[in-house]
């Protein structure tokens, strides 16, 4: 399991990437093995607005269903649309092909409550251990 050290982790297991004004959002190679094969993936659109630790999607495997929750407030301004031929790009490379939506932020701030890979390895360990 990867546990990437330029990303930061929500406890709902989605990563936030910063990139000036910024983030890109995906979900955590942890969160994408657990729901198994990716088959469906429901984003919202851009210009849409979203708030921290509300849904922002979905994403479906063959075994489960799993809401994504925003790690900050802002406007969409990118989604990747690759995943709608493609959504098994969320299980083959989580931090990279299979980002999410990127998401100009309200206040950059609000990143400050996610987790360093650290802190999100023991997050993890703790719930596998449970």
């Amino acid at each position: 399991m990867e546990f990437v050290s330029d990303v930061r982790y929500a406890a709902t297991h989605e990563w936030a990437r910063t990139d000036g004004d910024q983030v890109t959002v995906g979900i955590s190679d942890y969160a994408q093995s657990t729901l198994s094969d990716v088959v469906y993936v429901e984003l919202p659109e851009v210009g849409d607005k979203v708030s921290k630790g509300e849904q922002l999607g979905v994403v479906e495997s063959v075994k489960a269903a799993g809401d994504i929750y925003a790690p900050a407030s802002g406007t969409v301004v990118a989604v990747n649309e690759g995943l709608e031929e493609a959504p098994e790009l969320v299980n083959q490379d989580p931090f990279g092909a299979g980002w999410l939506v990127r998401i100009r932020l309200d206040d950059p701030a609000e990143l400050d409550d996610l987790m360093d890979a650290a802190a999100y390895k023991s997050l993890v360990e703790s719930e596998q251990a449970s």
